[in-house]
């Protein structure tokens, strides 16, 4: 399995498949770079994809750091060096997106055309409120409590309806998943404590911001503000989906961003 060993050591998993511009697909809080499998196969038939597993999850080092949003971008950037891209194209996902911020501002000659999805510019009450309680649900009463409450803040309620039994199996492997559970609450404060709402006037990347109008883990005003900021950025708005639209709707989502991606 493909490694890459950063700077002190820890090492990250990563995969890469297709050919083309590269593209890397960056995950959320979860980190691990199989959440994006509903859209890998297809989106590498125009692309170089590379998908990795954030440090502190999957089959990446569990590092007990203290852990931030410059930290993981900053270990992402390690592996893009790595594998000798110049330049690349960034869809990164919540916390994902919030990662490919702070690369396009540090590191603005790194990427060629950002993809923010479902992610933030800076943390509201909202916002910490609802990942307090995700935080406390996890020290309190567990992995699989954490992500059976998550789920309903993560899917739509009709989602949720029709993947009853989908659902009961991923949180019968939860402590799996989180096999340490201090390193996600590290991972959680790290959100909480993103900024990069005074900055955003320096990205120059091509920006898409693109979000689903039912999500309650980063509410439609976040991806509106971002447009906002950022120079020239535009937006597209799927009427459903919840947080994880891009694997509910992930025809639509790809059709998108390809379409972003490759436009002249």
């Amino acid at each position: 399995m493909p490694h890459l060993k950063l700077r002190d050591g820890a090492e990250l998993y990563y995969e890469k498949l297709g050919n083309g511009p590269p593209l890397f697909l960056v995950p959320g809080l979860g980190g691990d770079g199989r959440w994006w499998t509903p859209n890998v196969a297809e989106l590498a038939r125009k692309f170089t994809v590379v998908v990795h597993d954030h440090r502190g999850t999957g089959r990446s080092t569990l590092s007990r750091i203290k852990y931030t949003v410059d930290q993981m971008a900053d270990d992402t950037l390690q592996l893009i060096d790595g594998l000798g891209f110049d330049k690349v194209h960034w869809c990164g996902h919540s916390t994902g997106g919030a990662m490919g911020q702070v690369l396009a501002i540090d590191h603005p000659a790194r990427i060629d055309r950002l993809v923010l999805s479902a992610t933030w510019a800076k943390t509201d009450a909202f916002f910490r409120r609802s990942f307090e309680v995700r935080a406390a649900t996890l020290k309190q009463m567990g992995p699989a409590a954490y992500m059976k409450a998550s789920a309903l803040a993560l899917n739509s309620p009709w989602w949720v309806r029709d993947h009853d039994a989908d659902m009961a199996a991923v949180e019968a492997r939860a402590h799996e998943t989180i096999p340490e559970p201090d390193i996600l609450v590290s991972r959680i404060e790290a959100i909480i404590a993103h900024d990069q709402r005074d900055q955003l006037q320096k990205v120059k990347a091509r920006t898409l911001a693109i979000c689903a109008r039912d999500d309650m883990v980063t509410p439609l005003y976040f991806t509106e503000e971002l447009v906002r900021l950022i120079p020239d950025a535009r937006s597209y708005v799927l009427p459903d989906g919840g947080h994880f639209f891009p694997n509910v709707h992930a025809e639509e989502f790809r059709r998108v961003i390809t379409s972003f991606l490759l436009e002249s």
